[in-house]
């Protein structure tokens, strides 16, 4: 905080207090003004807030020396066995100054006129006899004031950093799902290269180009959690024309973006995992191979995306006794992490045959908006 903005605190700190003095003021003012209403020679209003306003600002002339005390004389930690009996004396001695000044003061404004012909100790007794309990709450309310709001804002900071600390460890536990899926994924590639290096070399070389573009692409979104579903897609489309690559006709890619989607922002590296959970599981393991297809649709606020295959399937169905791997596993946690209770996250057998799987999350549009285009009924693998 600079020093300029720092006075500027302290003054309006100040001003505030001097408001509640003068709220103090005219509330007695009003008080006593109806109370002299009753009498056979009523006070004018104005004469009455100028005693009243007096006594307050008295007060507020007062109220550094109490907020000193209340800085310097906490309760914190046992130290309320020390500060209680000093603000006790503190306070006793406050009231008596503070109704010192009144009874030198205010008779010479034109209060307690049956009393003008006394002295000053004989007026000043008077006031200690009716005030000085009044003085004494007036400073502990003072004191209490400035007790509670320390408390509010060592609560406050308390609330600020818990949620900082629960920010970060958030933050740190959607990293590590990350990296998890980095290797995961690398590994592989890597063993889908090993299978063409010594059967098609030339297509091994072209997976090795396009795997080097995927790593420059992961590598620069690595502290990244969300980017544009555009970003998603073209990453996407690198890692399956490595895995298209492999397979050649056995693998077939549909996919059915809507033009309005492209901008909502979706976790980084979402879909690769759960296409390649299809590829893997669904058609892999078919000789006739299979095809993908994956959507992205705006419904309710909400982003849908969808990947399915005509692949083998779940055994028997039973999609909820499913083993899940470190792709799905991850892609659970991590959308727990991001959005709560704000998203679902479901598999289910497609009829006879493949895999469904729906997301869906909050739609939010990306800062920096990308290119706008469509991506319709895309094949890349004819």
């Amino acid at each position: 905080m600079s020093l300029e903005s720092a006075l500027d605190r302290k003054y309006l700190k100040w001003v505030a207090i001097w408001g509640v003095w003068t709220l103090f003021g005219f509330f007695f003012t009003s008080q006593v003004a109806l109370q002299s209403q009753l009498s056979e020679n009523p006070t004018p209003f104005w004469r009455v807030l100028m005693w009243q306003l007096f006594s307050g600002y008295v007060w507020f002339a007062i109220s550094p020396i109490i907020l000193f005390l209340g800085r310097t004389f906490t309760f914190d930690d046992g130290k309320w066995k020390t500060s209680i009996p000093v603000h006790l004396v503190a306070s006793l001695v406050i009231a008596v100054g503070q109704l010192s000044i009144d009874a030198f003061v205010l008779p010479k404004l034109g209060y307690m006129r049956r009393y003008e012909n006394s002295s000053y100790f004989e007026i000043f007794k008077i006031f200690l006899l009716v005030n000085v309990h009044f003085g004494v709450a007036i400073y502990w309310g003072v004191l209490g004031v400035q007790q509670a709001i320390k408390y509010y804002r060592k609560y406050r900071e308390r609330e600020l950093r818990t949620s900082q600390l629960e920010a970060r460890l958030a933050t740190t536990r959607l990293q590590v799902l990350k990296m998890q899926l980095h290797p995961h994924f690398l590994f592989n590639t890597l063993n889908a290269i090993s299978e063409l290096i010594y059967r098609d070399p030339e297509s091994a070389e072209r997976m090795i180009s396009d795997l080097s573009d995927l790593l420059r692409m992961s590598f620069e979104n690595l502290e990244v959690q969300e980017i544009p579903l555009k970003q998603e897609l073209e990453f996407l489309e690198k890692y399956l024309e490595i895995e298209l690559t492999r397979f050649h006709d056995r693998l077939k890619v549909g996919m059915n973006i809507a033009p309005d989607t492209l901008d909502a922002r979706v976790p980084n590296m979402i879909l690769q995992p759960l296409v390649e959970n299809a590829i893997k599981h669904g058609i892999a393991p078919r000789a006739t191979g299979g095809q993908i297809n994956i959507e992205a649709v705006r419904e309710n606020g909400h982003l849908a995306l969808t990947v399915s295959d005509n692949g083998l399937g779940v055994p028997f169905g039973d999609v909820e006794h499913l083993t899940e791997g470190v792709g799905l596993s991850n892609t659970r946690r991590r959308l727990k992490h991001l959005y709560g209770e704000s998203h679902s996250f479901n598999l289910k057998n497609d009829g006879g045959s493949g895999l469904v799987v729906n997301l869906v999350i909050p739609f939010n549009e990306s800062v920096n908006r990308p290119r706008q285009g469509a991506v319709q009924n895309e094949d890349p693998g004819e």
